[in-house]
């Protein structure tokens, strides 16, 4: 318990000291395998089975990039799988564009859970959403 406060006021003073620095984008990597995390900025998805190898190029060319830092304390909207699942179901790069946009505009941050199993929940976004066309 002691070094869980510890680990909470030495990050509560890195943050207003403003130590903080932003990560750079990481290099290109391959394919990663099934269950890996992408984000693109504050974004994040779960590679689902059935990703090409031209779907993943593609998603490189938009900035998103394997997570490579575990335990990634970083929150993150999270895309829902249906629409990961659509992603990959486009054939065209317009399409997986439209596709991209309509995911992000649907994802949500996760519900934080506390050490002791307490939920903390989310503030619901009072905004309509849509399906795309």
């Amino acid at each position: 318990m002691e070094l869980d406060f510890v680990a909470h006021v030495r990050d509560q003073v890195r943050t207003l000291l403003k130590i903080r620095c932003e990560r750079e984008i990481p290099s290109e990597g391959s394919k990663p395998g099934f269950g890996a995390k992408l984000v693109c900025g504050d974004i994040r998805m779960t590679v689902r089975s059935g990703m090409t190898d031209q779907l993943w190029r593609w998603l490189l060319d938009q900035g998103w990039r394997e997570v490579a830092v575990r335990p990634d304390r970083r929150r993150y909207k999270d895309i829902p799988s249906t629409f990961v699942t659509r992603l990959i179901d486009a054939v065209t790069n317009e399409e997986r564009a439209r596709v991209v946009d309509f995911a992000i505009a649907n994802a949500e941050y996760r519900p934080t859970m506390t050490r002791d199993g307490r939920i903390i929940p989310v503030r619901k976004n009072r905004t309509a959403k849509s399906d795309p066309p």
